[in-house]
């Protein structure tokens, strides 16, 4: 793709990404589940009372680091491969297909519209958390770095991967069942609801083969004092491995996200897409 292709596509990408940002806005619907997401969040640490065991730390802010890494981690992983399916099966596809640049302008515009909606959820909960149930906030400038860096990093680590799992999920109705039962194993074993030093040695050892698993640490190191550090696998932060590992899973997620989609839309055609909206219609769901 030369430069001027690849800029026009940045800049539509960016105008879309704009436009579904204002209808998401529009969209009770969408903005109820967002919010519910919050809500569960802070009813969760509202009644988590104990200290983390070893540490002066109440878990309820153990707890809303967690949820709010999980937040970030499903938004990217749940949230945009179920945007990608269902508007591959009314033919977005097929449609950019045909248009010069269309996949990454595309991408481009679900990418933008994910870190909006993931940097203002969390930003809410965490601006909630605070008011409501004396949540953590970052305690200095180097927090607040912290904070950023981990969330920038977490979200190209999870974004990309999720356009690319988006690209070959079979359609909508399996979509949700496919991702979300290995999203849920994922929230329990990677320390996010309790400290992951409870888990058995070799579940740790898997969740850190994860993102969420790092992205939550990296957050419980800006938003928790360092005392925390003792409810750690290694006693400490460990904030190189987390910019690792989360460095490596983003450059996965970029390498792997263009190809596929390009892959499904050279798939699509409009046999069938009309044959999946037949089989639709057949099961009783709307195409």
């Amino acid at each position: 793709m030369n430069v001027t292709l690849l800029t026009k596509s940045w800049r539509a990408g960016l105008q879309r990404g704009g436009i579904e940002l204002r209808h998401l806005l529009r969209n009770g619907r969408e903005m109820f589940g967002h919010l519910t997401n919050v809500v569960v969040a802070l009813l969760v640490a509202g009644y988590v009372s104990d200290d983390v065991p070893g540490t002066g730390t109440p878990m309820a802010h153990l707890v809303l680091a967690g949820f709010a890494a999980y937040l970030l981690f499903q938004i990217g992983m749940v949230n945009l491969p179920q945007i990608l399916v269902t508007e591959r099966e009314e033919g977005a596809l097929l449609r950019l297909r045909a248009t010069p640049g269309g996949i990454p302008a595309y991408l481009v515009a679900k990418c933008l519209l994910v870190v909006v909606v993931a940097v203002g959820t969390l930003a809410l909960l965490l601006g909630a958390a605070a008011l409501l149930v004396d949540g953590p906030l970052p305690h200095g400038p180097g927090d607040w770095l912290t904070l950023l860096w981990v969330t920038t990093l977490g979200l190209l680590a999870v974004v990309p991967l999720g356009a690319a799992i988006g690209a070959v999920l079979p359609n909508p109705r399996e979509a949700l069942a496919l991702i979300m039962l290995p999203t849920m194993g994922l929230l329990v074993i990677s320390g996010t609801v309790f400290p992951i030093t409870s888990l058995p040695v070799p579940v740790q050892q898997v969740a850190a083969a994860f993102p969420l698993k790092w992205m939550a640490q990296g957050l419980r190191s800006a938003l928790l004092p360092d005392a925390a550090r003792a409810a750690e696998v290694a006693g400490s932060w460990e904030l190189p491995m987390v910019a690792l590992v989360l460095t490596a899973w983003a450059a996965l997620g970029f390498l792997l996200a263009v190809p596929l989609l390009r892959r499904a839309a050279r798939r699509e055609s409009g046999s069938r897409l009309c044959a999946r909206h037949r089989k639709a219609a057949q099961s009783g769901a709307a195409p």
